[in-house]
């Protein structure tokens, strides 16, 4: 691979997926995110979804609750004819504040805080592999 192959999303945790006590969030969520990083970095790469296998490594690193904005990155660390292995990175960007009277407050945060970080492989079937980056 010439160029790493990368991925953002950014998004907003909403309320129903506070799955906790104080509108904490299952982590579950975060593989979830990763997910669909690892989809896009596959049709970037070879021009089909395929398939995620297993993750080799989670780290849940800090606490996500509803109101956050997370941001989920991922990028090809290696490419081999079929399998892709990968890592990942959920930052949390924004925070719900904690402000009486006023539920919809939220803070930016000076610094992205990590939150969880993931590594795993990827398959994209030979038959499958449209893409130009594949090795």
């Amino acid at each position: 691979m010439d160029k790493p192959i990368t991925s953002l999303i950014r998004l907003r945790i909403s309320a129903h997926e506070a799955h906790y006590a104080g509108n904490l969030v299952d982590g579950a969520r975060m593989l979830q995110l990763f997910g669909d990083v690892a989809t896009e970095l596959l049709i970037r790469s070879d021009g089909d979804e395929g398939l995620f296998v297993a993750y080799d490594k989670v780290e849940f690193l800090a606490p996500v609750h509803a109101g956050d904005y997370i941001e989920a990155t991922g990028r090809i660390e290696s490419m081999g004819k079929t399998s892709r292995k990968m890592v990942f990175e959920a930052r949390k960007v924004i925070s719900a504040a904690q402000v009486p009277g006023q539920p919809s407050a939220c803070d930016v945060l000076p610094e992205p805080e990590v939150v969880c970080r993931a590594s795993g492989t990827c398959v994209v079937p030979a038959n499958c592999q449209r893409g130009t980056t594949k090795s």
